[in-house]
């Protein structure tokens, strides 16, 4: 069995080859350079894992791993250009460094060479490979819609935003994770209890994403604390602080939210602490988490398979970056 780590490098290796042509030059330099940015390639490797719960690493399982970070990789710089953002991980984004079209074609072209690397998988599961990854894809577009329609709104309901968590964020997770377990031979209640646990997981990743943003040490989170706040963005936090929020505090934060003071992140983190957003946060991603896990607990193989799953589950969950 190998650690997240171990296959986290071995990808690297792999995936550092060159996945494009020369020329066009103008197209190939940006989606080369956003390619070299890195990234923790979660995605790939829980494909990876995925298989090795059921057996041994196949070639095909590095094929549809590649293929989901491609598709990963697209999402990212198109959702740079929605948002207009300006950096990622630290370094100009694709539209910034190289313009808007070129971007849209970058984004585009790894779409397409996601499906060139599905199209090398063995003809016995592709058929089921394609259709989990085509309806992963559509509702990972949903999820970004949703979540561009949510900045227009005052307040958005809890079950709607984790609705558009799920798709946005949580489905490429457990797409993941079940193309793995198909790669590897998994019967269909294994798969499906694979899937639910990376859905799962993906929530209360994405919880802990919120509360650091919020509450982490910007010291270990490695960006400005607050950054949520300041853009106005419907987080698990907000919702939550809205809906339980004195009259007083909800009609303040519903202030902050038209204004940008300077004591901003300061006024809107004390109403968070005194109707308790902080505490409710952790006890949501726990709750989450022991989903995920009681998910990974039913699927039918020896536990120490299982192992290198909830060490990366407790990873991403306990992180402070």
């Amino acid at each position: 069995m190998h650690s997240f780590s171990d296959l986290s490098a071995l990808f690297n290796e792999r995936f550092s080859e060159k996945q494009f042509p020369a020329t066009p030059e103008n197209l190939y330099q940006a989606t080369d350079y956003f390619l070299q940015i890195g990234g923790k390639r979660i995605r790939p490797v829980l494909c990876l894992l995925g298989n090795e719960l059921f057996d041994e690493i196949r070639p095909d399982a590095w094929s549809a791993a590649t293929a989901i970070e491609l598709f990963h990789n697209f999402t990212l710089i198109h959702d740079d250009i929605m948002d207009k953002a300006p950096l990622r991980r630290g370094v100009q984004t694709v539209h910034t460094r190289f313009g808007d079209n070129t971007a849209l074609l970058a984004g585009d072209v790894m779409m397409i060479q996601a499906y060139h690397w599905l199209s090398k998988v063995s003809g016995s599961y592709q058929t089921s490979l394609l259709q989990l990854f085509n309806r992963t894809a559509t509702e990972v577009c949903e999820g970004q819609q949703l979540d561009m329609d949510f900045e227009t709104r005052v307040e958005v309901a809890h079950d709607e935003y984790l609705n558009m968590i799920k798709l946005k964020t949580s489905v490429l997770l457990a797409c993941a994770l079940q193309m793995g377990a198909i790669i590897g031979g998994a019967g269909q209640r294994n798969q499906e209890l694979v899937y639910s646990f990376g859905l799962q997981l993906g929530l209360a990743f994405q919880v802990q994403d919120d509360y650091l943003d919020a509450f982490g040490d910007p010291e270990k989170f490695g960006k400005q604390v607050g950054g949520d706040i300041l853009a106005n963005k419907k987080t698990f936090l907000l919702i939550h602080a809205l809906q339980c929020a004195s009259e007083k505090d909800k009609q303040t934060l519903l202030l902050l939210l038209r204004s940008n003071p300077a004591d901003k992140v300061e006024k809107v983190l004390a109403i968070y602490k005194n109707c308790g957003v902080d505490q409710w946060a952790l006890s949501l991603k726990q709750q989450l988490l022991d989903k995920a896990l009681e998910n990974l607990e039913q699927v039918a193989v020896l536990s120490a398979r299982k192992v290198p799953l909830r060490e990366l589950a407790s990873y991403l969950i306990q992180r402070e970056v």
